[in-house]
């Protein structure tokens, strides 16, 4: 191969078929040409067969692994099988991309990034929020010294789902619940902005009549120089208060939730440059003592995580979020989980 001729495509496999595999990863897979779907496998054979025809369909994961010569595969299976899964597919030599979370607990996860070591295979953590527009554009306020020092740093992502739900998620099982659900995306974040907390408070509750699994968590983030306040409930009907970062300049108020996964689940294709960007209504707003002015958001984009994964697998170039750093909101779960009330 020459160097102007680009590489082939990296033959990739999914397990699973559900939210997850069909929303966030599918259509970036489809849009691609970095990525050639080559398997599914999954329960769900007739709305496979639709929606990919040409795609090779797999009872189990372990049929998936061993017969669809795919060189990545990426998992969305329930959280608990996770790391079997992994285990399995870096030990037949594939490439690997996890849903979040990553693993369970930090045991498991030391274990996949030792053997991804020894077989020389990319081992990635699917924390796609890192390219929501509005954490980059909390991103670029920081380090652009907009707000100054930052003092409290407030990060929410709620619900209105008053009654449980009979899914896996919401199970009396290992990995079920909101803070293995939306905690790693939060905790990732505020970890990717300020490090490692110096300790950390945690409230988590069962709080809906019939709750099997934590539903309601409140972490508490304590630095030397400041608090970090992460957020998720079940009773919120009115807007998101997605962001609210307070500093000696100036207050940054973001309301809302990145418009992405809407769109992706309206069927819309991550087929061009915009399709991320915020509209002007959705803009937050930054607040200082001489007045307000609506901020611009930055344009995300989910399809920069999967480049970034090619460029990992093709030419060896460092992942953009690393398994150790999922690692790292990992031991924060496990040490919220000890406060369980």
């Amino acid at each position: 191969m020459s160097p102007s001729t680009p590489p082939p495509p990296v033959r990739t496999a999914v397990i699973g078929f559900g939210l997850s595999a069909r929303v966030f990863h599918l259509p970036f897979i489809r849009t691609s040409e970095r990525f050639e779907l080559v398997g599914i496998s999954t329960s769900q054979t007739q709305q496979v067969r639709q929606a990919y025809p040409d795609v090779g369909i797999y009872n189990d994961a372990k049929q998936l692994l061993s017969q669809s010569g795919a060189d990545l595969v990426i998992i969305t299976a329930p959280n608990h099988v996770h790391y079997p899964l992994a285990e399995q597919a870096l030990e037949k030599g594939l490439h690997v991309l996890i849903e979040k979370p990553m693993v369970i607990d930090t045991g498991q996860g030391h274990a996949l990034i030792e053997l991804a070591k020894q077989r020389n295979l990319v081992l990635a953590p699917f924390h796609n929020r890192r390219w929501d527009s509005d954490f980059l554009t909390v991103q670029k306020l920081i380090q652009e010294q907009r707000l100054g020092d930052i003092k409290v740093f407030e990060s929410s992502f709620n619900r209105f789902r008053p009654t449980p739900r009979e899914r896996w998620r919401e199970q009396d099982i290992p990995g079920a619940g909101i803070l293995y659900d939306l905690g790693p995306h939060l905790i990732d974040q505020a970890l990717c902005l300020f490090g490692i907390p110096q300790t950390i408070s945690a409230t988590l509750r069962k709080s809906r009549p019939g709750s099997q699994a934590v539903d309601y968590f409140h972490l508490q983030l304590h630095y030397a120089d400041k608090e970090i306040l992460l957020h998720s409930d079940p009773y919120s009907t009115g807007p998101n208060p997605r962001f609210r970062v307070k500093g000696t300049k100036g207050t940054y108020i973001k309301d809302g939730l990145d418009p992405q996964e809407q769109r992706l689940r309206d069927g819309m294709l991550p087929d061009h440059n915009d399709w991320a960007a915020e509209k002007p209504y959705e803009y937050g707003t930054l607040y200082t003592e001489t007045g307000k002015q609506r901020v611009t958001s930055e344009c995300g984009g989910y399809q920069h995580l999967y480049n970034n994964l090619a460029d990992a697998i093709v030419a060896e170039a460092p992942l953009a979020v690393s398994a150790e750093q999922a690692l790292d909101g990992i031991k924060i779960i496990q040490q919220a989980c000890t406060m369980l009330r």
